[in-house]
């Protein structure tokens, strides 16, 4: 490829990832999904079993280094970062390592939706960066209750996966 056509296929690949305020939302809505994350994986952490303790706090970092980056994608768009809430509604109680694990895959679950939600929205970039978040967030489901689904992210999935422990699936928990 002549340097002429490969610069004019990275400002086409630039003038999709400025795709507008669809893609600022997705971005923002994963930014405010890692923000629950990240507090959710701190009850995880504190319920967890020692065995696999070291497992929640990887996870805890990944999704800490994630929001950081989200936070300088919402700026690199022209949005500002939203900020994290004081605290989050939890999707059901949390009293033992057992409902710790359920909500380490519940927290991924719905990352993966989110995620999948910026690869449709984003350039062609950003759809490969979101893409690999949703392959890590599958991935950490799957290790959390120890099976997977066939296409993690698919809103019909989360549908199904209402933890049997929630109480009403309140939209505004995390």
């Amino acid at each position: 490829m002549s340097t002429r056509t490969a610069h004019q296929a990275k400002k086409r690949d630039d003038a999709e990832d400025a795709d507008g305020t669809d893609e600022l939302t997705a971005v923002q809505a994963a930014l405010a999904a890692e923000h629950a994350a990240v507090y959710g994986y701190g009850v995880v952490g504190g319920r967890i079993a020692a065995g696999r303790r070291k497992e929640a706090m990887a996870a805890y970092d990944a999704h800490r280094a994630r929001r950081d980056a989200l936070h300088r994608e919402v700026r690199d768009l022209g949005g500002t970062p939203q900020a994290a809430a004081a605290a989050y509604e939890l999707p059901f109680p949390v009293p033992d390592a057992a409902a710790a694990v359920r909500l380490a895959a519940e927290l991924e679950d719905r990352l993966a939706a989110v995620y999948a939600d910026l690869v449709r929205a984003g350039g062609r970039a950003r759809r490969r960066e979101a893409a690999g978040a949703l392959r890590e967030a599958a991935v950490r489901a799957v290790r959390w209750r120890g099976g997977g689904v066939a296409f993690p992210g698919l809103v019909e999935r989360a549908a199904a996966a209402a933890p049997s422990g929630s109480e009403d699936g309140s939209a505004g928990a995390l």
